[in-house]
């Protein structure tokens, strides 16, 4: 390994989110990303805001390999329900919830409080990412897309809320309905993970 390579573990075991980590990441030169360890279980998301969450993940990780880790946490906010689900979106219908579950849930509520019209469905889909080193040093970075959120669940592809979620500037069509390689240029964790490859070139740790 030369001084610009880096090898990061991945805290996520989702395996619709870590593909999308590692599609990003690895397009950039130096770095390679290995899957989370079969030994390591999950880490309860217990903190406050999305920063807290991909913190704990990441030091976790951390701890359990002594390697470099790279986290994230994601979150929708619906102007609408006054922020929700944000840092519950992942559990939006419990603990044990399908993506199936949270976006019925979303919907349901968007009807429930009477946003019909699109003006009143806007929402946000935020990400942080972060990489913590075993010296106790951190980076990361954030990305946001704008949108709306449809009537139904439009598209085959993505995961979690992309059938329902219209991100500005895509003609009107959901995350769902876009290719990969669409979907990461413009999407919140596309824009996280580019964003955090320039912090690692900054800070020296990746030339």
């Amino acid at each position: 390994m030369t001084v610009s390579d880096l090898q990061l573990v991945l805290a996520s075991a989702n395996p619709d989110k870590a593909a999308e980590i590692v599609a990003i990441l690895e397009q950039v030169p130096g770095v390679s990303v290995l899957p989370r360890p079969l030994s390591v279980p999950d880490v309860k998301e217990t903190g406050d805001t999305l920063l807290d969450n991909a913190r704990l993940k990441a030091v976790a990780l951390v701890k359990a390999t002594g390697m470099a880790a790279v986290a994230d946490d994601t979150g929708l906010e619906v102007e609408a329900l006054g922020g929700a689900p944000g840092v519950y979106s992942a559990r939006y219908s419990g603990k044990h919830a399908t993506y199936a579950d949270n976006v019925k849930k979303l919907l349901d509520e968007l009807y429930r409080v009477g946003a019909d019209a699109p003006e009143n469905r806007t929402a946000t889909f935020r990400t942080v990412a972060l990489v913590a080193f075993p010296d106790g040093h951190e980076v990361w970075a954030d990305g946001e897309v704008n949108g709306v959120i449809a009537d139904a669940a439009t598209g085959d592809a993505g995961f979690g809320y992309d059938p329902v979620f219209i991100p500005d500037g895509a003609g009107g069509r959901t995350f769902a309905q876009m290719s990969a390689g669409e979907k990461h240029e413009i999407s919140h964790r596309g824009r996280a993970f580019r964003a955090l490859a320039e912090q690692l070139r900054r800070t020296r740790r990746l030339r």
